[in-house]
């Protein structure tokens, strides 16, 4: 295989439709608990509109069991040592793709989120799931009437599957491997090996091993043909130590195998001219309507109804990553500016305590909201004028392209995803769509924000800056489109 450079590779020219295994542990709308949900839902189909046969396999947790009572069986995995009997069934197509479920109640349909692991066995909840993924790759698949050429993984708890693929007659398949948050591991006890008939000469620091322990993303990271980062930032960033995780020397070393590819918007959800959360639809072209959905937001919200209030939105994760700390050390003076602060988001119980304590106190500037409201979010998206986005680190981030698209003017800290997305106000006036900053700390925030305060109180500029931003396309097309350029360079290389 020829090395793939950070930037990905050029567009092939074959036309040739491929078959494609997209494997993956939450898609939305059924699970989701951050991006990899929405990408999880949106890639398939962007890639199966541009005419390749993609099938989505997933496991069959308890909110997809309306349709695992319709779904066909394609195949029995019977009990095999310490996994126990699956069944692989086909639950329709959705929106042009195909859904597979990996059906196994002892293993997925119990309560919680999908990786809540309270009784210690999520190696083999995701080990069975992998195996599956590379034995449907295999010449002795057990639903041998369709054989992928790529296989897809997302994350780590499809890490496990490039490396199976390697124990299974698979000559042909090749595998990418995508990183979302390198954050999360999955890190195992070494004693799990056994049980997920990991051969001797894998553990080691070159295979799976990593600090005397199993990490199912190590096992993806080294086995994968091709390995994808979703922004070219992040692709660079998670080489370094800072953001490597510990994972920076490995990266380096298959950096020609890694390459980043931002994560695209799904627009026909995110669209203010058409989205039915809406008060009021609006576009660049009457982006004076804009104001009616600010002005019902507050009144949702129970804020001050002021148009002339800088009002910021956050819809997040509460969590020190997601820069929530700043965002309170930076709160009593935002509000002295006599701004206003729209929040909706759950996550660490410090962050959400101080943040209702602050809408307590200040009840008609800060609203906080604890939880997720599908709905809210949208309309916060359209009602704020200004976006909160001050992250430590963001792999590629959505919220700042969606505040893009409805013309909220996002406020972020250049990293990942954020710095790919949104150029800021005052080092670029000409091509400025935003305002980011560099140190992770509450007086630069500050700052940044002050430049907002500056840019509001000029309204023909605040409104060429809308403009801009809401010019910018980040649909997923161009973004299947690179991925399959990928898949294509991988199956070239083979011969």
């Amino acid at each position: 295989m020829t090395a793939l450079p950070l930037e990905c590779p050029a567009t092939f020219s074959m036309s040739s439709q491929l078959k494609i295994l997209f494997v993956t542990p939450e898609c939305a709308p059924w699970v989701k608990t951050g991006g990899l949900g929405d990408v999880s839902s949106a890639l398939p189909q962007a890639l199966a509109a541009l005419g390749h046969d993609v099938k989505l396999l997933m496991p069959a947790y308890p909110a997809l069991q309306p349709l695992v009572a319709r779904a066909g069986e394609l195949a029995v995995r019977p009990a095999r040592d310490r996994w126990p009997a699956a069944r692989l069934l086909d639950a329709g197509r959705h929106r042009g793709v195909d859904l597979l479920l990996v059906d196994c109640p002892p293993l997925y349909d119990r309560p919680g989120g999908p990786y809540d692991d309270p009784q210690g066995d999520n190696a083999l909840r995701f080990g069975l799931f992998c195996r599956l993924a590379a034995e449907l790759c295999s010449d002795a698949s057990p639903w041998p009437a369709w054989r992928p050429e790529v296989l897809h993984c997302n994350d780590w708890p499809t890490g496990l599957a490039p490396a199976y693929l390697r124990r299974v007659d698979a000559s042909g398949v090749r595998s990418v491997m995508t990183l979302h948050n390198l954050a999360f591991q999955g890190v195992f006890p070494l004693h799990h090996a056994g049980d997920l008939q990991l051969p001797g000469e894998w553990l080691v620091p070159e295979g799976v091993e990593y600090w005397g322990q199993i990490s199912f993303l190590k096992a993806g990271v080294h086995f994968a043909d091709a390995i994808t980062a979703v922004s070219p930032t992040y692709a660079v960033e998670i080489q370094q130590a800072e953001h490597g995780f510990g994972f920076d020397g490995i990266l380096r070393s298959r950096a020609g195998r890694l390459c980043g590819i931002l994560n695209g918007v799904d627009d026909t959800v995110w669209n203010p001219a058409t989205d039915p959360h809406l008060a009021q639809p609006y576009d660049r072209s009457r982006l004076a309507l804009k104001a009616a959905n600010k002005a019902a937001l507050q009144q949702r919200l129970g804020l001050r109804p002021d148009p002339q209030a800088l009002l910021f939105g956050m819809v997040s994760r509460l969590t020190h990553q997601k820069g929530v700390d700043l965002v309170l050390e930076v709160l009593p003076w935002l509000l002295s500016q006599g701004a206003q602060l729209a929040v909706l988001g759950q996550g660490d119980a410090e962050f959400e305590q101080r943040l209702r304590a602050s809408a307590a106190q200040s009840p008609g500037q800060v609203s906080a909201t604890i939880g997720f409201d599908e709905s809210l979010a949208h309309q916060i998206e359209a009602g704020a004028d200004a976006y909160l986005m001050p992250s430590r680190f963001e792999p590629c981030g959505l919220n700042q392209m969606y505040s893009l698209a409805y013309g909220t003017l996002p406020v972020v800290r250049r990293t990942g995803g954020l710095a790919d997305t949104v150029v800021d106000a005052d080092a670029a006036p000409d091509q400025g769509t935003g305002f980011s900053f560099d140190e992770a700390s509450g007086a630069a925030l500050q700052a940044t924000l002050q430049r907002a305060f500056e840019a509001f109180r000029s309204a023909g500029r605040w409104r060429a800056l809308q403009e801009r931003a809401m010019e910018q396309r980040f649909g997923w097309k161009e973004r299947a489109q690179q991925y399959v350029d990928v898949y294509r360079e991988l199956l070239a290389a083979q011969g």
